[in-house]
């Protein structure tokens, strides 16, 4: 019991015990954490990004997976405090301690198999947001190729995206159309060698429509149905999200749709793949351009949602965990 009270260490942690609106639902609690368990890399959190992957959780959308009582968040960066033997050269380093508990708490014991080192010339800032829309972003673009193809994004402000119009030109896209909704990303989208078109005026993102080859939409409701009404016979829909809370209408010989979700690619999934995965995209991510992340310290996360609710994707919000031990 000495050696246990010794070992342990004081977590914080922002905890949802029920399903709710975040702001209202979740708590920062602190507790103590026994010692490392046999087998597990004791990651201590640098920082860690605010997504919406992390929030809708929290609302109850997906019940039917997810039981509170839970740490919320998905990725983050941090530095391996403590290993077992055969992982000791881990000890210092900057990791992601991906695929077990929560992130948005000081300390994450998580399977060392999983966790994915990062480059030294990676970023922090870069670094913790290499997950959740890199990830979905490569194995897209890995399962229909852009090369030789005229790509269309919908929701071109947001970082996936970005990611997927980034990545898509330089595997040899022959162009990358962007819908965004505020005219702020236009320069940007241009900057980066996407066309930018403004999804308020549909029959301009119609007349666009007409010769792309692949279509990655992540907003559903209107805007894909006009996609889908003006889209070439032989061409695609990739539809990975649905930000517009809508759902869309397609004709039976249409273009074809398939649907994505990031979590249906982790079926059966071996580390070595998971590993491999990541080589690829450290690549690609040198060379990427993402939103200057603010960041901000746990204690002070409602600042944090709000600021993510207003930012308009001009900056990512992140919880910053520097100050913590």
């Amino acid at each position: 019991m000495v050696d246990q009270e010794l070992a342990s260490i004081e977590n914080r942690a922002l905890v949802y015990r029920a399903f709710g609106e975040p702001e209202k639902t979740l708590r920062l609690e602190t507790f103590k954490t026994g010692p490392l368990q046999p087998g597990l890399v004791r990651v201590g959190m640098s920082m860690s990004p605010i997504n919406p992957s992390d929030l809708i959780p929290v609302t109850g959308a997906y019940r039917h997976r997810v039981v509170p009582p839970l740490v919320a968040g998905y990725e983050g960066l941090g530095i391996v405090k403590e290993a077992p033997p055969t992982h000791t050269q881990l000890v210092g380093k900057r990791v992601l301690p991906l695929r077990g508990p929560g992130t948005w708490q000081d300390h994450v014991d998580c399977v060392p198999d999983w966790l994915i080192s990062v480059p030294d010339d990676i970023p922090d800032h870069l670094a913790a947001r290499a997950y959740i829309n890199p990830l979905a972003a490569l194995l897209m673009l890995k399962r229909w190729h852009p090369a030789g193809q005229s790509v269309m994004v919908t929701a071109a402000g947001s970082t996936c995206a970005r990611l997927l119009a980034q990545w898509a030109l330089s595997l040899g896209a022959t162009r990358v159309v962007g819908v965004h909704r505020s005219p702020r990303h236009a320069s940007d989208l241009l900057k980066r060698g996407t066309i930018p078109v403004n999804a308020g005026y549909l029959p301009e993102v119609a007349s666009w429509a007409r010769d792309v080859d692949l279509v990655f939409d992540a907003v559903g409701g209107n805007l894909a149905t006009t996609l889908l009404g003006s889209m070439p016979k032989h061409a695609r829909l990739i539809s990975y999200g649905l930000l517009s809370g809508m759902p869309f209408s397609q004709t039976m010989h249409g273009p074809s749709v398939t649907r994505f979700h990031i979590r249906d690619q982790f079926d059966g999934l071996q580390p070595p793949t998971w590993q491999a995965w990541f080589q690829e995209i450290w690549p690609l991510l040198r060379g990427s351009c993402l939103p200057e992340v603010e960041s901000i310290p746990l204690e002070n996360w409602h600042e944090a949602l709000t600021l993510f609710q207003q930012s308009g994707r001009r900056f990512k919000p992140v919880l910053s965990f520097q100050h913590s031990e």
